[in-house]
């Protein structure tokens, strides 16, 4: 019996080993990721401009503005979770599910892509919502966002075009030589988000082979896929939709006002900017640090902004839409057991 048990803790610390190397990788993989690129973006910046911008320059009420639209964005987000949930036949409180998406966003900056697995199991703990039936309907959020994103950047392409090929005119682009692409440092951050964004879509394919194999699970999550169809209000849905992604524009675009260098920028700038950065922030970094700056810096400079003030310009405003979601998820965190302490 002795002798069993020898030989049994070692696969016991084995398998413990396994989970710990596979949980940090999940950890400091995309956080490396993200701060190398932060490195390399800012490498000869002069952080006290930074400074003397944020606490002397910037026009802080356009700023805070920008951030109401940013909270209500999220508590439109947990709204029409809610009509997604109904056809299922659950009916979660209103404050629940809001509070599951700020806890969703704060849980991405320490596990990117975790989030939207939390906020599922948010609602299983307070309101008995089924796991997988909640997850169908998170996958289906996700891929009306991707069309949304799909149509905004349509837009924004068909509008700005001549934008993007009068930047190519001036940097003397010439597209025949692939040698200056291949020794450009741009060239290798993308691909290296790239390759991030690859090894995303390995691991939720991953998680999809599982569903399938687990019949009874695979049902559920389709059966709130599909819940949309049975969504009562589906106007509501639409309008809902409307408003998140309206919001996320304003939240991004209204922080033009509070930088001197970027309050000429126009509308169209704005929406080329927010696409650039909402493609960005799929690259697996907590809340797309390092590829959301890098998009942010390039694209501001195709309108004239110098280098040096759209790095500023990266720094101040993601920093402090991170530091909304750190005090967003630190409320939910401490709101979601008072609120169901019965």
């Amino acid at each position: 019996m002795q002798l069993a048990k020898v030989t049994f803790l070692p696969k016991i610390i084995k398998r413990m080993m396994k989970k710990l190397v596979k949980n940090t990788f999940k950890i400091i993989l995309p956080l490396l990721l993200g701060v190398c690129i932060l490195i390399w973006l800012y490498r000869d910046f002069d952080f006290s401009k930074a400074g003397k911008v944020l606490f002397h320059e910037m026009n802080w009420w356009w700023l805070l503005l920008s951030l109401v639209f940013g909270v209500f964005s999220h508590v439109l987000r947990g709204w029409r979770w809610k009509l997604a949930l109904a056809p299922l036949d659950a009916y979660p409180k209103t404050t629940n599910c809001v509070n599951s998406i700020f806890f969703s966003y704060f849980t991405n900056l320490l596990l990117p892509r975790v989030g939207e697995i939390s906020r599922c199991g948010v609602l299983s703990k307070y309101d008995a919502v089924p796991f997988s039936k909640s997850l169908g309907t998170v996958v289906t959020e996700r891929l009306i966002d991707s069309f949304c994103v799909g149509v905004i950047t349509i837009v924004a392409l068909l509008s700005q075009m001549s934008v993007f090929e009068k930047f190519f005119d001036e940097t003397g682009t010439n597209f025949t030589s692939l040698l200056s692409i291949f020794t450009s440092m741009q060239f290798y951050i993308v691909l290296v988000c790239t390759i991030g964004v690859g090894v995303l879509i390995y691991y939720l394919l991953r998680a999809l082979s599982f569903f399938e194999k687990v019949k009874g699970i695979a049902l559920n999550v389709w059966e709130g896929i599909v819940s949309l169809k049975k969504v009562k209000n589906k106007f509501l849905f639409a309008f809902y939709t409307f408003l998140i992604w309206l919001f996320y524009f304003l939240q991004f675009y209204l922080t033009f006002y509070s930088f001197g260098f970027s309050a000429h920028l126009g509308v169209m700038a704005g929406l080329v900017l927010f696409v650039g950065g909402s493609i960005a922030v799929v690259v697996p970094t907590p809340n797309g640090a390092g590829p959301w700056h890098f998009a942010i810096i390039s694209m501001m400079m195709l309108y004239g902004v110098d280098a040096t003030d759209a790095g500023i310009f990266a720094l101040i405003v993601h920093g402090i839409q991170t530091f909304l979601v750190i005090l967003l998820g630190i409320y939910a965190t401490i709101a979601l057991p008072i609120i169901n302490k019965k």
